[in-house]
């Protein structure tokens, strides 16, 4: 199987070569082949420099680069636009899943073109898991669907689904939420796998940030409209 495995980063000096050699070494075990796609998110630290003296030692590291920071969401987005795989994975790439954990959802593509993870015991600061439940009750009262974990940043998917699912206004905390809407609207049956969940290595999470919450609304007001 081969695979296009995204990672989506910004200010991630600290971690990202981590994370491609994680990646790398996974891939050479598993006998996976493909592509690592590094969407660096306009990051306004060392990580371009990181990554370019990274490129020389990992054949398969493809670098996407957003001149400013569009937000998650959209990082994601570049990435599985960019890829050219089979399959397609997305993964965080600030330590709190590691290579192997794609490994637990590849198998079930067999049967479901759709596979998500689901974080098995949060590592998350108690106020990111309060507003992922939130999330989670206003996806339901909003627009009748229910998925536990639905911003779990592991899933993987058949490139040929890409078209479908591919979010168009979703750019931070509604991503996730759009692609499955996606799913739900084209009855496209999907997977969802228990994955080990680590503490973010190093950084600073952008999730719980005022202006991020604001947008989240925007984006919740732009999905009931379309």
């Amino acid at each position: 199987m081969n695979v296009s495995i995204v990672l989506p980063c910004y200010n991630e000096e600290a971690t990202i070569a981590c994370t491609v050699a994680d990646v790398a070494a996974w891939m050479e075990r598993e006998h996976i082949g493909g592509e690592i796609i590094v969407v660096d998110d306009g990051s306004r630290d060392s990580t371009p420099s990181v990554l370019a003296g990274l490129s020389g030692g990992h054949p398969a590291l493809r670098v996407v680069r957003h001149e400013r920071n569009q937000g998650y969401g959209i990082a994601v987005r570049s990435g599985c636009d960019a890829a050219r795989e089979e399959v397609i994975a997305f993964m965080d790439s600030d330590g709190q899943f590691h290579a192997e954990d794609i490994g637990r959802l590849l198998p079930h593509l067999q049967r479901y073109a759709f596979v998500t993870g689901r974080r098995r015991r949060r590592a998350d600061p108690p106020l990111r898991g309060l507003l992922g439940k939130l999330l989670g009750i206003l996806t339901w009262i909003t627009f009748g669907l229910w998925v536990r974990d639905v911003n779990c940043g592991l899933k993987a998917f058949r490139r040929s689904l890409w078209p479908d699912i591919r979010p168009e206004h979703g750019v931070e905390k509604l991503f996730n939420t759009e692609m499955f809407l996606r799913l739900k609207r084209r009855n496209i049956p999907w997977m969802q796998v228990d994955v080990p969940h680590y503490p973010r290595l190093a950084g600073t999470p952008t999730g719980a940030k005022f202006s991020v919450i604001v947008r989240m609304f925007r984006e919740l007001w732009a999905l009931r409209r379309a």
